[in-house]
């Protein structure tokens, strides 16, 4: 995991290295959610019609893909937002019905007028919280995911991580994503994976299994290993028998001729 972040955090060294941040500051840019992270679910947010909204109710217990962002940000956010659009669209899921997309803005000082110019044009509005938060409960947000960030006063920016997560409906952190090389398939299989199986049909079960497959080290996860484990060992007790019944049946008409 921490190998991954700090990949994520290199996509922003072209930026940061020009920023008025020291080595160090730089170094505690990151996402890294600590084992079993979870949202805080009871954490009170604002949409963009003003109304108060828990994150429990930005969920609504449906898988989610959140973005954390900063509304007023010039370089990064504005591409990452459209990227994750144009991925959802393609990953042939139903927004409301088969995930949620929730946008929280990192800068509790952004306005709700900023995240509507943020998202204006870049996002539908099924199945989508666009929320904007008090200073303590983006601090409460980001410090229960391990979401980095550091200001830099210099420039009155926010330097953070290029990374995207997708949530289960309970609202557990199951993993992590570059909002700059972000696939339509990559997506689809970590929305399927935070659903736990419960959307997509029987193609996104499947998909699930192929999922459980990891390519760097060329081996599946020890669950998916046990499931083909014992799908192999149907497999040989079904040939067996249907061999042992090919030759009772040969035996037989042997004996009658």
């Amino acid at each position: 995991m921490r190998r991954a972040v700090f990949i994520l955090a290199l996509a922003l060294w072209p930026t940061l290295a020009q920023a008025g941040l020291t080595e160090q500051q730089i170094g505690q840019v990151g996402f890294d959610p600590p084992a079993d992270a979870h949202l805080p679910l009871s954490l009170q947010f604002t949409d963009l019609g003003g109304h108060q909204v828990s994150i429990r109710q930005a969920i609504g217990g449906r898988p989610t893909l959140l973005i954390p962002a900063d509304f007023t940000c010039q370089q990064i956010c504005g591409p990452a937002l459209t990227i994750a659009s144009s991925a959802l669209q393609q990953t042939g899921l139903a927004p409301g019905r088969d995930y949620k997309l929730v946008v929280i803005g990192i800068d509790p000082r952004d306005t709700i007028d900023d995240a509507r110019r943020f998202t204006r044009g870049q996002i539908g509005e099924e199945g989508t919280s666009v929320l904007t938060g008090s200073r303590e409960a983006v601090a409460a947000l980001l410090g229960a995911i391990g979401y980095h960030t550091e200001r830099d006063s210099s420039r009155d920016a926010i330097a953070h991580p290029a990374a995207f997560a997708t949530v289960a409906p309970d609202g557990r952190i199951v993993r992590t994503l570059s909002s700059l090389a972000l696939q339509p398939r990559d997506l689809r299989l970590a929305l399927l994976e935070a659903g736990n199986g419960s959307i997509g049909g029987l193609s996104g079960r499947i998909a699930l299994l192929c999922y459980g497959f990891d390519a760097v080290h060329g081996i599946y996860t020890r669950r998916i290993a046990a499931i083909l484990q014992i799908l192999g060992i149907s497999t040989v007790a079904i040939m067996g028998a249907l061999i042992g019944l090919m030759l009772v049946r040969s035996r037989r008409h042997g004996a009658s001729a």
